[in-house]
């Protein structure tokens, strides 16, 4: 490590690298795994599409579990876990050879994947930021978007050999930059003689949750408020939209007549470009309103969906680009800074599990309804419609949060 780079900065690089490796291989990476399972078993849209529906499923379940071990256990020991399971579950994919093998992988996959990214990463930050932490975050998020430079040397890798040897290398990578990278994450900074953002204290602090009473309300309290539960609609509905649009970009591209290399480029373009919403969210963060941010996220979600609905005209795929990958990796980045800064620390795995284990049942939804669409109407234009409108209810459900700090705060100060 460089002498006198804040050690929170090397678990931002080190959490980066960790997402986008998982992201790329795992989840943007799938859709081009889709045709080729399709081609090779016969099985319809449907049955392949319910295999993302199952690894939704199954992070549904166990995030706010995750959560609760982030908050007992600490990031550092989730991430190895999640790195060697995840491998194992990319190992397992390769083997398929029947329904029951294929979604028991992706089950594997999906706990792997949940144990090591989003959540477990997020905290692991969160915990060494305060005042930085949108950029922080923002860096972090952009690991998610960089990973989509890995979905053309999937596609290579399928090309030159098959899908299944592909996945055995995936799989084995992931142990070789996975486990090193996980070993540098720490939890606590004050058990390291810091505070947040590279403040030294005197010496180090052997009991930090003593440290930070930043949050007046406890995790049960947040649970019966409105704050929680709206923002965790406002993300289900959300990643309805875009788990289908990362499952099916490639087999909605053929669809309508466009080649297997161009739509890769197109499935490659939308994690890429969501960069710039992933850091100037970040950015933007720090200085304004992180709700209202967020609205504009979903307003460039549904537009883009409105877009992505016309992509025979290359004028359309253009603008869907724009602004639907600005749009999810804005709020990417948002979605996190904002548990931070309205609920605290103390419980931020345990709420942001909560929001991702509602934003999975979305996820579950998404994927499987696109692909019933497809088998029933033979296009996706209506769904791709649908979900266009489907971004209002993120933006009202958005509107009507609160801090939950200042909610439970204001009665307090009222009875003194």
């Amino acid at each position: 490590m460089v002498k006198g780079v804040f050690y929170g900065w090397w678990i931002v690089l080190a959490s980066f690298f960790i997402a986008f490796y998982v992201a790329g291989n795992v989840f943007y990476g799938f859709t081009a795994f889709f045709e080729p399972i399709v081609e090779e078993y016969g099985w319809s849209y449907t049955q392949v599409s319910i295999a993302s529906s199952l690894r939704g499923l199954e992070m549904g379940i166990l995030a706010p579990l995750i959560g609760f071990f982030v908050d007992r256990f600490g990031s550092r020991k989730l991430a190895i876990f999640g790195v060697i399971t995840t491998g194992f579950g990319l190992i397992l994919l390769s083997l398929t050879n029947s329904l029951v093998i294929f979604y028991s992988a992706c089950l594997l996959l999906a706990l792997g994947a949940g144990s090591c990214t989003g959540l477990v990463l997020y905290a692991a930050v969160a915990n060494w930021f305060r005042k930085k932490v949108g950029k922080a975050l923002g860096i972090v998020s952009c690991g998610f978007g960089a990973s989509g430079v890995l979905i053309p040397l999937i596609v290579w890798l399928i090309d030159i050999y098959d899908w299944q040897t592909a996945l055995v290398i995936i799989g084995l990578g992931m142990w070789a930059l996975g486990i090193p990278l996980s070993l540098i994450i720490r939890d606590k900074p004050e058990q390291y003689g810091y505070l947040p953002d590279g403040e030294v204290v005197a010496e180090p602090i052997p009991n930090p949750e003593t440290q930070e009473p930043e949050v007046a309300v406890s995790f049960q309290e947040m649970l019966k408020g409105k704050s929680l539960w709206l923002i965790s609609l406002a993300e289900a509905t959300r990643f309805i939209i875009l788990s289908a649009v990362v499952i099916h970009v490639m087999p909605y591209l053929s669809s309508i007549g466009i080649s297997r290399t161009n739509a890769a480029l197109v499935a490659t373009a939308i994690p890429l470009l969501s960069l710039v919403g992933r850091f100037v969210a970040g950015w933007l963060g720090d200085i304004y309103n992180k709700k209202y941010l967020m609205v504009g996220t979903y307003c460039l979600i549904g537009t883009g969906m409105l877009a992505f609905s016309y992509a025979q005209a290359g004028w359309a795929i253009l603008l869907f680009l724009a602004l639907f990958s600005s749009g999810t990796g804005g709020n990417a980045t948002l979605r996190a800074a904002m548990v931070r800064e309205y609920f605290g620390v103390a419980s931020f795995g345990k709420v942001l599990g909560v929001i991702m284990g509602a934003s999975a049942i979305g996820g579950i939804i998404g994927p499987a309804l696109a692909g019933w669409a497809f088998d029933t109407m033979g296009s996706y234009h209506l769904i791709w419609l649908a979900f266009s409108g489907l971004a209002i209810v993120s933006i009202a459900t958005i509107l009507m949060v609160k801090p939950e700090k200042a909610l439970t705060l204001e009665p307090r100060i009222g009875r003194n």
